[in-house]
């Protein structure tokens, strides 16, 4: 289809591009659809710019999975670190990353497109924790899983690089596969679905579905879950690379702003590796524990980025600010904040801390002690470190203070020490 005659739709809240169902992009799923002679489409549970997940029963083996289908004639880069990841079943972590069951492909209108199917999660933490906060027992939980899929990710030779909430899923509970789709539709809702129509009020062709599918939302909110509820699933592998065979360069890194370690920009002719993920894992981890993220979220230019992370850490290196074009914007060249935007500055850490974290948690009484802050804030600056090769690894993180003794505290009894040589022997292995 040639660019100047690109159909248009009209727009739907809440789903995928429906302009990218033509040649070489989204395959058309409905609901009640059949893949593979074994997948029976129940409904979706999302998508993304290269392709869409669907939530389906496998009849072969009476089990829900989660179904990916890529836009069409994509390379099947995520489904080969997939597998890569999937080698070493031994190692601490290796639960806490997608696990291919089945590969195949389809042919559809738009092209062939390469499918897999893993088993099924809730949503992701950026779902459920907008606006909302974990119990503190929780997001110490979430963060320690987190950490130990990164640092496994990392074992296996692969950086992740999209690391932020919503590529960090919530296991669902095994019981969810005894439910039958009727029990599924009573428990959580039919598909919501909204037809398609053409901005011209031409008839569709057999390139679009004939409704877009609104994603299911199975999980629960930051303040209803409980320990038993915080299994985190480190998802989405497609910004994924290997640094021993793969140069990866940081101009052409595509992890948001908000999270982009600043090497990227700075440093976007050399290559990156792990230190990039660790800083990610960083903001994840705020995010988890807190409120307010501790870069913006909004859609700001990068350089606003840039002079928040200077509010919040400090000096960047000298070689940096003397290459920064945009810092006249924020700052003079001593390094001062200009009257336009002294109001707007962001906090230093601590204070960052503070507002972002410690004020919501002291209203619901689960608030950080003067120990724990201290732990968590030097945890924070270590791995939001400037330069790179200053960042801990992810297996430091782990055996970090505040990892550990928050580990520690959600493990009662005589399962504390076993937990943690287990945990620490398990970490000598990667």
């Amino acid at each position: 289809m040639t660019e100047n005659h690109r159909i248009e739709y009209n727009w739907v809240k809440g789903v995928e591009t429906l302009e990218n169902y033509q040649r070489g992009g989204y395959h058309p799923v409905m609901i009640g659809d059949v893949l593979n002679g074994r997948y029976h489409i129940v409904d979706k549970l999302g998508f993304g710019g290269y392709s869409t997940v669907w939530l389906a029963l496998d009849t072969n083996l009476k089990r829900y999975v989660a179904v990916k289908v890529n836009i069409a004639d994509s390379l099947p880069r995520e489904t080969k670190i997939l597998k890569a990841l999937s080698s070493s079943p031994v190692r601490l972590g290796y639960d806490l990353v997608p696990v291919i069951l089945d590969e195949f492909k389809v042919q559809g209108p738009n092209g062939k497109h390469t499918c897999y199917t893993v088993t099924p999660a809730q949503c992701n933490l950026r779902e459920i924790s907008f606006s909302r906060l974990f119990s503190l027992k929780v997001a110490r939980t979430l963060s320690y899983g987190l950490t130990q899929a990164v640092a496994y990710t990392h074992s296996q030779g692969y950086v992740h690089g999209d690391i932020h909430l919503g590529n960090i899923l919530v296991k669902l509970p095994s019981s969810f596969d005894d439910l039958f789709i009727k029990q599924l539709y009573e428990k959580y809702g039919k598909p919501e679905t909204v037809p398609v129509t053409r901005c011209d009020g031409e008839p569709l062709s057999s390139n679009v579905p004939a409704k877009a599918v609104v994603p299911l939302f199975l999980g629960k909110y930051a303040e209803e879950f409980s320990l038993s509820d915080a299994h985190p699933l480190l998802s989405d592998f497609g910004e994924a690379f290997s640094p021993a065979s793969e140069v990866r360069l940081g101009q052409d890194c595509h992890t948001p702003p908000a999270f982009r370690a600043p090497e990227a920009k700075f440093e976007s002719q050399a290559p990156l590796s792990y230190p990039s993920d660790i800083w990610s894992l960083a903001t994840a981890i705020w995010e988890i524990i807190g409120m307010k993220p501790i870069f913006s979220t909004d859609f700001v230019h990068e350089d606003e980025i840039v002079s928040q992370h200077i509010d919040v850490l400090g000096p960047m290196p000298l070689e940096w600010w003397r290459r920064w074009e945009g810092r006249s914007q924020f700052f003079d060249e001593e390094g001062c904040p200009t009257e336009s935007y002294r109001e707007n500055r962001w906090f230093p850490l601590q204070e960052s801390f503070e507002v972002g974290v410690q004020e919501w948690r002291r209203k619901m009484g689960d608030e950080f002690d003067n120990n724990e802050k201290a732990a968590f804030l030097d945890l924070m600056r270590r791995m939001l470190s400037f330069r790179p090769e200053e960042r801990p690894t992810a297996e430091e993180v782990l055996k970090s203070e505040w990892m550990v003794k928050g580990h520690c505290l959600i493990t009662s009894g005589a399962k504390v020490g076993a937990a943690y040589k287990h945990a620490l022997g398990c970490l000598r292995l990667t």
